[in-house]
């Protein structure tokens, strides 16, 4: 609920929009639904955002922060541990797929929205992909493995795939499906290293 939201308006505003999107789309949802759910007015809403199109860059550069920072967590409380690291990320998506109101991916489903590629909409979702697969590099960089673009790349994809099943499989089974599926792919990879 949003009254209990403290902060600037521009951060209502962007807690409103993160509520709405998410739950029924950036295109459904108008933004006289964000102004009345933020508690403000038009006038304010236009001091913050120019466009809708704004609101919907701040709220995935919001939704970004948020996943960099729990991916970041689980990398650094892993220690260089991959599988640990795997474990973590996987219960916590596991975990969020089985929450009510579950839609998968807000970036996958932004994209969907905002189909053309040149869109800053689309910036923020590449870059946020770009994110992830630095991050993937990242976690599996003290294997040694001979090529770590492409496993990263193979857990980017099994990344969506959890987001996509989450929300439109049985969320109970994802943990350890993604869990088993990265696991397979590291092993591959360590196999081809030596």
């Amino acid at each position: 609920m949003i009254a209990t939201v403290h902060g600037s308006i521009r951060d209502r505003l962007i807690e409103a929009a993160n509520e709405l999107f998410y739950a029924h789309g950036l295109r459904a949802v108008s933004v006289d639904k964000v102004i009345e759910r933020a508690g403000t007015t038009k006038v304010t809403f236009y001091r913050h955002f120019r466009t809708k199109d704004d609101l919907v860059v701040a709220y995935l550069e919001h939704r970004a922060a948020q996943e960099r920072a729990g991916v970041d967590a689980a990398i650094t409380h892993g220690a260089g541990d991959v599988d640990a690291t795997l474990r973590l990320m996987a219960g916590h998506t596991g975990a969020m797929a089985c929450e009510p109101g579950f839609r998968g991916c807000p970036f996958i489903n932004a994209a969907a929205e905002y189909p053309d590629p040149g869109t800053p909409v689309r910036k923020v979702v590449d870059d946020h992909r770009a994110w992830w697969a630095s991050a993937f590099e990242r976690l599996v960089a003290p294997l040694g493995l001979a090529d770590p673009p492409a496993v990263a790349e193979d857990l980017m994809l099994l990344r969506d795939g959890i987001m996509v099943a989450g929300y439109l499989g049985d969320p109970s089974r994802v943990a350890d499906s993604f869990l088993r599926s990265c696991q397979a792919v590291i092993g591959s990879a360590e196999r081809a290293a030596r």
